[in-house]
């Protein structure tokens, strides 16, 4: 799914919120005065947020949207502290200015009906696209539930959000909380009836595993990648991933792809 309206908007800081000495939450409405509406916006995609007051970070950074609230009229970015750009969006404050492109890219597609489980597998900030997927699937009346892994306990994100739209399975690789082990070890994937679709974010070796796991199943698997982006638009190439189709940039054709367009199965 995809949308095609974009636009460059002033969105002021709502609210701040650390929820883990990596990760902070923003709550972001259009800027007073603005006169401007939230676009439409679809789970897995994502915007890119130019870092303000930074003289020496030039390009924007992508972010996956977590969530949209259209009745309240702000929307959430779950910011990791990766770099001096991460880091200066986590530490701004209620009040702060920042100018974002959005929505960018092309999001999770929907069924029509459910004819199986939906299984959202997940582990750090891969959780914010798939929370904002179970919010939407929840609202249409689907029942999503969720695997979610951590390396602990301290690491795990949002779950007191996601158990609202859905079931919850928890890993964690030191056995902390939840079962002890990879996302791809948990009992729900082979316990609850037939999966018929799979939606996956997260760390690059846990989405090749989770793809693999679902094409082993039979079930229809679409993965979010997190390829380096500088521009968003398919300008800069840098995102660039191998797919059946040739070489694409994963800023416009993704970032989400059914597995079955990727060379990850070969």
């Amino acid at each position: 799914m995809s949308s095609t309206q974009k636009k460059i908007m002033e969105m002021e800081v709502v609210s701040a919120t650390s929820t883990h000495p990596l990760y902070t939450l923003l709550l972001l409405r259009p800027a007073c005065g603005d006169g401007a509406q939230l676009p439409d916006m679809l789970p897995g995609q994502f915007v890119q947020v130019a870092v303000p007051d930074a003289p020496h970070t030039f390009l924007r950074r992508p972010i996956s949207i977590n969530y949209v609230d259209r009745a309240a009229g702000t929307m959430a970015l779950l910011v990791r502290r990766a770099g001096e750009g991460t880091a200066r969006l986590c530490d701004l404050k209620e009040g702060a200015s920042l100018n974002i492109v959005l929505p960018l890219g092309r999001g999770f597609s929907i069924p029509e009906r459910q004819t199986g489980r939906l299984v959202l597998a997940g582990g750090g900030v891969g959780i914010a696209p798939l929370y904002f997927l179970g919010c939407v699937l929840s609202k249409m009346g689907f029942n999503p539930e969720f695997i979610v892994g951590a390396r602990s306990e301290a690491d795990l994100l949002q779950l007191d959000l996601l158990s609202r739209v859905g079931e919850v399975h928890i890993t964690t690789d030191d056995g902390s909380a939840g079962h002890h082990g990879l996302v791809t070890t948990h009992p729900a994937w082979h316990e609850g009836g037939a999966i018929e679709r799979v939606y996956c974010c997260g760390p690059a070796p846990m989405m090749k595993a989770v793809a693999l796991l679902a094409h082993s199943i039979g079930a229809d698997c679409e993965v979010s990648l997190e390829n380096m982006m500088a521009c968003g638009l398919g300008a800069c190439l840098c995102c660039v991933e191998k797919t059946v189709r040739g070489n694409v940039c994963v800023c416009t054709e993704g970032p989400v792809f059914n597995i079955k367009d990727l060379t990850w199965l070969d």
